[in-house]
């Protein structure tokens, strides 16, 4: 047999194989790593989905049609390696938090989560067997195909499509063989053999399993897959004022959690925009001469829904020189796109002299051998996401808001709605009845504890005691900032054009700066004939050469182009802490002053901040503390180069001072020769701030995937381990040091139950238990407070600790440090090293795109 699909079967088979191959397609995202190639599902199968388009398998470089097919009939999933199920979970859990990593302080509160829980049937049992053929097939799909035919007897199966099968019952017989003759009258044995290996419920190899099953059965909801998740069309919310669709969908995952295997499930929405990739090109068509550059610079590197087929594709380039009219080659003959569109999915061109869109092989495409590149037609492609404009469109923003930022009780009622979808739809009760499984009709519930809200402390000993809203905007402009410094030898500058705003905005500037008893001399005045990037370069340049304290620069408009040039002046060639403001945020709205005196309170507190003050400060438990913050960016100019930031503070018990340093890297080797390098440094600094080296170390790591902890365990952590031991040791001490990966990007949402009302948990929400890892010392934590919508929690793994301190301790310090972000006078998602990490990855990353090479101890990022 050929792998065209030219096999000895029978018309039966070969549509068995083609059912099997669309059900492996469509349960492709099921699991992350080493899918199953096959699922039994009993009498009702799952909707297959149009085949991804195939590409040219030859090296050529050689252009297919989207939805054509290369190598004869290989289907997308089958060209995935065989690999049964994925490896254990890493283990990550220290030992000092073995026995318990739960907490004890705090209020006891009720809470649930968008968690269900998964029930395995009284008989269930994960068994595996090995599956022998007589004589050998070497198609899998022909394979399959014959195991398929035996369901009834199998049950709910997951099988390889080589040679392991998974039931979820035992099976009667330990060996069976079943005889199968083909139409052409070719016999073939198929042996079933008990291997011994029963899986433990609590095995991951389940939580796998499970995931294939759940995506089985919500095919029966009529949802479509796009991308990675399942959305509703049918359902969707068009805001046609807009040119925008709203689908509303849903991401789950199956794992084991520390007690019970539990389903996250959470809302989720697709932008589709109404418009066509052909509409955008009429409208660059219609701007001028340089349209073709500017449709490119718009369209490359946006992701498009092919409606034909439900498909998503990104686009890496715009071929001008082809067309719909072009030709391919489809098996022996040559045909057009045109024909080819209207064949396969009855579809009529009307423009058949429009560009193609170029999507290049992912990967996993030329792993597989297929190097060809996909040509689109942009009248068959709709854009997805958001343009810049459209992202900085504040009436859209507050449109899609009312559909996507969903109250907790809302969010709550939109999951009871899909469990009872499934029991609703018979072809999902079908599947999950068939494994021997349900699901729980109603979310978990559990308790988790509300840990005491902050004093804030400013300056003058005064303080403010935060209330469930954790915001000290009102305070902090009645009192005196926590650690004040004069601001003298300065410099304003400003535009002719915004003379009358500046001069203003100067004087409120001073009045509230008396307010909070900042002292601020009077500026030296600069004022720009206009407002070109090139008269405010000179300008600065020549500010720069006085070595003023601080330079506040009005901008006539959001130019990146001036705030780079102006930023890379004064942060690379020297260090001189600028401020820059918009000129349109220093006018008064209709509602009165107070919107830019507001502007104005929060413009003197990052000037503060970068000659080295701070504004407000809470209490710390503990002196010694060295607290350190690493986030990692790509360099927006050179994908193939990133940036890593790395910010510590300095023991804010008695000082608030902090270090910090960025440098560019290309591999994960480089980032941790950097990390420890830099950690080197701190420690540096902080010796020559108190004297002595930090009694503890928190190191908070933001940037890191599920699939990158091994790596950073084994390189990252072990490389400053072995820098802390050379440094204490010259002082004849051991580290005490605490490595925390911080996850803001998970699905995971809590909520509080008050007297059976939904509602968001209160700031400072800890969550240890229930829903958290077994195999980690991990913790959510709840630390803002949001006016609409759901809260989002945040993930923190402890992956390394020698601190001695309990798990309740460092979760203290933890929400303790989301409170001293300057930029925001409430708490941040994560601890505001981290957030000023970020602050500095992103002005290099985005504007500097080469390091600091000047400033290392003050905050001038903000």
């Amino acid at each position: 047999m050929d792998r065209s699909g030219n096999s000895e079967t029978s018309g039966k088979c070969k549509d068995d194989m083609k059912e099997a191959d669309k059900v492996e397609v469509n349960l492709s995202v099921a699991v992350t790593r080493g899918r199953m190639s096959d699922i039994g599902i009993g009498r009702g199968r799952g909707r297959g989905h149009e085949q991804q388009a195939a590409r040219d398998s030859s090296t050529s470089g050689k252009r297919v049609s989207e939805g054509d097919s290369d190598n004869g009939n290989r289907k997308r999933g089958l060209m995935r390696d065989n690999r049964v199920l994925p490896s254990a979970p890493l283990k990550t859990r220290p030992k000092c938090a073995e026995n318990s990593k739960e907490g004890v302080s705090g209020t006891p509160v009720v809470l649930k989560a968008n968690y269900f829980k998964v029930i395995q049937g009284k008989d269930f049992q994960v068994t595996q067997y090995h599956v022998e053929f007589n004589p050998e097939i070497d198609l899998a799909g022909m394979r399959k195909a014959f195991l398929r035919q035996q369901v009834d007897y199998l049950g709910g199966y997951v099988y390889d499509g080589q040679s392991i099968l998974y039931t979820t019952r035992k099976l009667a017989q330990e060996v069976a063989e079943f005889k199968i003759t083909s139409r052409e009258g070719v016999q073939y044995s198929m042996t079933i053999k008990a291997t011994g290996v029963t899986v433990d419920i609590n095995d991951h190899k389940v939580s796998q399993i499970y995931n294939i099953i759940l995506r089985s059965a919500m095919n029966g909801l009529n949802l479509q897959l796009v991308g990675r998740h399942l959305y509703d069309p049918q359902n969707k919310v068009s805001l046609r004022e807009f040119h925008i669709d709203l689908w509303p969908g849903y991401i789950t995952s199956i794992r084991q959690h520390e007690r019970d295997v539990l389903v996250c499930c959470e809302i989720s929405h697709k932008v589709m925009r109404q418009e066509t990739i052909y509409e955008i090109l009429r409208d660059h068509k219609s701007q001028g001469d340089r349209w073709q550059e500017n449709f490119k610079k718009e369209v490359i590197g946006s992701v498009v829904l092919t409606d034909y087929n439900n498909k998503t594709y990104r686009v890496d380039d715009v071929d001008f020189g082809s067309s719909p009219s072009a030709t391919f080659e489809k098996g022996e003959h040559k045909m057009t796109f045109f024909d080819y569109y209207k064949s396969k999915y009855r579809v009529d061109i009307r423009d058949r002299n429009q560009p193609m869109l170029v999507s290049n092989p992912k990967a996993s495409d030329v792993r597989a051998g297929r190097t060809g590149v996909l040509l689109l037609v942009p009248e068959l492609c709709r854009a997805t996401g958001l343009t810049d404009k459209q992202r900085s469109n504040y009436t859209m923003a507050r449109a899609m808001a009312d559909h996507t930022q969903m109250p907790p009780q809302t969010r709550s009622e939109r999951l009871t709605d899909l469990r009872r979808r499934l029991d609703q739809s018979l072809d999902s009760k079908a599947q999950l009845a068939n494994f021997n499984t349900d699901i729980d009709r109603r979310i978990v519930t559990f308790n988790g504890r509300a840990l005491k809200q902050e004093t804030m402390l400013f300056g003058g000993g005064r303080t403010s005691d935060n209330d469930h809203t954790v915001d000290w905007t009102n305070p902090m402009k009645s009192n005196q900032m926590f650690q004040p410094l004069a601001l003298q030898r300065w410099v304003f500058v400003y535009p002719t054009r915004n003379a009358q705003e500046s001069h203003n905005f100067l004087k409120l500037l001073q009045e509230v700066a008396n307010g909070m008893h900042f002292e601020m001399s009077a500026p030296k005045m600069k004022e720009l004939p206009d407002d070109r990037v090139g008269t405010y370069l000179k300008q600065v340049k020549e500010i720069v050469a006085m070595d003023p304290k601080l330079i506040l620069i009005v901008l006539s408009n959001n130019s990146a182009d001036r705030y780079a040039g102006i930023k890379k002046l004064t942060c690379v060639d020297k260090a001189i802490p600028t401020q820059c403001v918009v000129s349109r945020t220093m006018v008064p709205k209709k509602s009165g002053i107070g919107g830019v005196k507001s502007i104005a309170t929060k413009v003197l507190i990052q000037m503060n901040c970068k000659l080295g003050g701070a504004p407000w400060m809470i209490k710390f438990p503990m002196r010694g503390v060295m607290t350190i913050g690493f986030d990692v960016t790509h360099d927006t100019k050179n994908r193939a180069k990133s940036y890593g930031a790395f910010v510590a503070s300095m023991d804010l018990k008695e000082k608030v001072a902090y270090f910090s340093a960025c440098s560019p890297h290309k591999d994960g080797e480089e980032v941790s020769a950097n990390i420890s390098n830099h950690l080197v440094a701190a420690l540096k600094a902080y010796k020559d701030l108190h004297g002595t080296i930090p009694e503890r170390i928190f190191f908070y790591r933001d940037g890191v995937g599920d699939g990158q902890i091994e790596f950073v365990y084994k390189n990252e952590v072990n490389r400053l381990k072995e820098k802390l031991t050379n440094v204490y040791g010259a002082f004849n001490k051991q580290p005490r040091f605490t490595f925390i990966i911080v996850n803001k990007r998970i699905n995971t949402r809590i909520f509080m139950d008050k007297n059976n009302k939904l509602m968001n948990p209160v700031p400072g929400t800890i969550v240890d238990h229930t829903i958290t890892l077994p195999e980690r010392y991990d913790f959510f934590l709840v630390s803002q407070s949001v006016r609409q919508g759901t809260v989002a929690p945040t993930s923190y793994n402890v992956i390394e600790d020698t601190s001695g301190l309990s798990p309740d301790q460092i979760q203290v310090i933890t929400y303790k440090n989301t409170h001293l972000y300057y930029n925001w006078s409430g708490c941040t998602r994560v601890p505001a090293v981290v957030q000023y990490a970020h602050k500095l990855a992103e002005l290099v990353g985005t504007h500097l795109h080469e390091s600091p090479a000047h400033f290392n101890n003050q905050l001038y990022f903000l």
